[in-house]
């Protein structure tokens, strides 16, 4: 903490096992991009049709970010395989790659016809670039440390990412995706709620955020997604007629995970300097990615 924070600074500690505070984080302007459902305005961010957005978000000096650490270091002490497996998937890559194969599976199960395919993803992924966006904006905006920054002996499941640690992105990501999915999909809204949540609880498993990142990250996403929503349904084609017609009958889509195994492979560079648990026997068990330093 400084004179001018009443919390701890990313830009000011160096993670555990490295003797200096980061240099330079990961697309420190990217708070500063186009978005698609939302626009800058004069105060902040508003909707398409001009109105005022407050975000639902913690303001970090409310936050005891040593309590967080706590439960942190608890967390990584009683971890169980399973959340380690858990940890390393949803670690692998950026945020939406898990959500692309979601998505996928759910156009296949319901038999999606093209432009309705194109039109999901379309949104989908607007919808995660805008949620990314605003993470972004808020990341650099507060600049809070990672847990590996208040204890300079913690070591994580995966690589520390190399940008401010609230809110997370995983889990705004999970919690817009959610949300635009269950617009589409509402019969597979329990299971998309169970994997938005798995998706935040991951970031813990892993020791690189703490709770209350994932929490309100979680809320954020959602009202992101809500957001995004609100737009979709506005909008009609030429004949006057609203364009989409969500799949309202179950078909229980087989949606992925488990397995935990990635859908779409790719050995990321595993090379970091903060410190990290030894841990193989992962690798062995499961099918996946070796994670990059990401959100």
């Amino acid at each position: 903490m400084t004179k001018n924070s009443s919390y701890p600074l990313w830009t000011e500690l160096p993670y555990a096992g490295e003797e200096y505070p980061p240099e330079k984080g990961v697309e420190p302007y990217a708070g500063s991009w186009n978005t698609y459902f939302l626009r800058k305005g004069e105060g902040g961010f508003e909707t398409l049709d001009g109105r005022p957005v407050q975000f639902a978000i913690e303001q970090p000096e409310r936050i005891r970010w040593y309590r967080q650490l706590r439960m942190v270091k608890r967390t990584l002490a009683n971890l169980t395989e399973e959340e380690k497996i858990i940890a390393k998937y949803w670690g692998s890559g950026p945020p939406s790659k898990q959500w692309t194969p979601i998505a996928d599976r759910l156009i296949d199960t319901y038999n999606v016809e093209a432009p309705r395919a194109g039109r999901i993803l379309g949104a989908l992924f607007a919808g995660l670039n805008d949620a990314l966006v605003i993470t972004w904006y808020f990341k650099y905006k507060w600049l809070v440390a990672r847990p590996n920054q208040l204890d300079d002996q913690l070591a994580t499941v995966i690589c520390t990412p190399e940008h401010p640690t609230y809110p997370s992105g995983h889990a705004t990501v999970s919690g817009a995706a959610e949300v635009i999915l269950s617009y589409f999909f509402p019969a597979e809204e329990k299971r998309l709620r169970q994997l938005a949540e798995e998706d935040a609880k991951s970031r813990l498993y892993a020791g690189v955020h703490f709770p209350v990142d994932n929490d309100q990250g979680l809320m954020l996403g959602r009202q992101i997604g809500r957001i995004v929503v609100e737009q979709l349904r506005k909008e009609r084609d030429s004949q006057g007629r609203t364009i989409d017609s969500p799949y309202r009958e179950n078909r229980h889509a087989s949606l992925i995970p488990p397995p935990y195994e990635q859908a779409i492979p790719f050995e990321f560079d595993q090379n970091c300097n903060s410190l990290r648990i030894d841990d193989k026997s992962i690798d062995r068990e499961v099918n996946t990615s070796s994670p990059k330093l990401f959100i």
